[in-house]
């Protein structure tokens, strides 16, 4: 229970500040590649610090590594706050380098959730993990219903004082891990620091690809990332500027996600896997974002509301499979030893997916059209369905 509320938290302080960003980023750049890169930093630094924070995780414990990380999401999202809080002069370089200078400092202590997951891990039966770690998602999916309803609504006070209340989340998040998070690794089972080459999230993305049992689903689960954090990076964007919607539209679509995401992972996901099992979970997952994907750029602007909703609900349905499916079959093909690296290679690929995806995403809005970043998501999608379709049913099916 206390991994769950450190996990909620911690989707709290981002899912509040989140579907803001092109409102919050107006008065500096509003163009999409500004909020690809801004999108996708955050994601860069998790991705080179990922490795890391999981090794020291293995070697020190997992309450030590997770206090680390939320103090250092206090301390980012409160430069964004202050920030975002103060007026600068017109055309000022200095805002923008001090918001991605925030992003950045969050990013690299973002090991929350790879850390949670190796917690989950620590104390559920390789059989029982795809329901384990859909409680990951149920706290994303929880943190998306309460984030975005939070910001959409303080937003008509000021735009701003939605960071002061995440902030206030990352703070209540740290007294959480001091309080009440147990340690879940024991010292018998600690491992010494690996060599810093290995340490390379590079190498461990090479190694985990390279790995015969698991490299095709590792391969998909960059790819799926890659996609979905793209289209889903410059959504908002999208919404305010076809739609003309402002900030109370744009977070309810994202509200609409967080409950759908929490149905799905939290009460289906175990039901399901013992129906159909993870593999076929994980292709039925992926038509689902498909088709959201295809559904959000064709909506017709008189329908906007319906259309729209209804994407992103068919959204968060699909990847409210995909995500905790494909997780669990990567992790129950590995070794008990080293949940905590292991699962931080699969971090480091989703860190690396996230990365590059809004920005490509961001830059394609600008030059090749407003809707070439669902459209391409997809057909890199249907690439993703192919890979983990032509992984052997046999060995996923342990």
């Amino acid at each position: 229970m206390s991994a769950f509320l450190t996990l909620l938290n911690d989707r709290l302080s981002e899912s509040i500040v989140f579907p803001l960003l092109p409102f919050l980023l107006a008065s500096f750049n509003a163009d999409g590649r500004t909020l690809g890169l801004l999108s996708g930093s955050y994601a860069l630094a998790q991705f080179t610090a990922t490795p890391l924070i999981g090794a020291l995780s293995d070697r020190f414990g997992r309450r030590p590594v997770i206090a680390i990380c939320v103090s250092g999401s206090v301390l980012g999202l409160g430069l964004f706050a202050v920030t975002l809080s103060h007026e600068w002069p017109a055309g000022a370089v200095v805002p923008l380098l001090l918001l991605f200078a925030a992003r950045l400092i969050d990013g690299v202590s973002g090991g929350t959730a790879a850390t949670a997951g190796a917690v989950l891990a620590d104390i559920t039966p390789p059989e029982k993990r795809a329901r384990a770690f859909g409680l990951i998602g149920v706290a994303f999916g929880l943190g998306f219903i309460i984030g975005p309803f939070l910001g959409g609504q303080l937003a008509r006070i000021a735009v701003t004082v939605p960071l002061w209340v995440a902030t206030g989340f990352a703070v209540l998040n740290l007294a959480v891990v001091l309080t009440l998070l147990p340690e879940t690794h024991p010292v018998t089972e600690r491992r010494v620091l690996p060599r810093k080459r290995d340490l390379n999230p590079l190498a461990q993305i090479t190694r985990v690809i390279g790995n015969p049992a698991v490299g095709r689903l590792a391969l998909s689960f960059f790819l799926y990332f890659l996609a979905f954090n793209g289209f889903t990076a410059i959504l908002v964007l999208y919404f305010k500027q076809q739609f003309n919607w402002g900030p109370e539209l744009a977070t309810t679509a994202f509200l609409i996600v967080g409950v759908v995401a929490t149905v799905v992972q939290g009460g289906l996901i175990g039901p399901l896997v013992s129906r159909f099992g993870e593999w076929k979970l994980t292709l039925i997952g992926l038509g689902l974002v498909i088709a959201g994907s295809l559904l959000i750029p064709t909506t017709d602007p008189e329908q906007a509301r319906s259309g729209v909703f209804t994407a992103v609900a068919i959204l968060a349905s699909g990847t409210g499979l995909v995500t905790p499916s494909l997780r669990s079959l990567v992790s129950r093909r590995l070794s008990n030893e080293g949940q905590g690296a292991a699962l931080g290679s699969l971090q480091a690929l989703q860190s690396l997916g996230s990365f590059l995806g809004p920005p490509i995403a961001g830059v394609a809005y600008d030059l090749l059209g407003e809707t070439s970043p669902f459209f391409g998501g997809a057909g890199l999608l249907m690439l993703v369905m192919l890979l983990v379709s032509r992984s052997p049913l046999e060995e996923t099916a342990a």
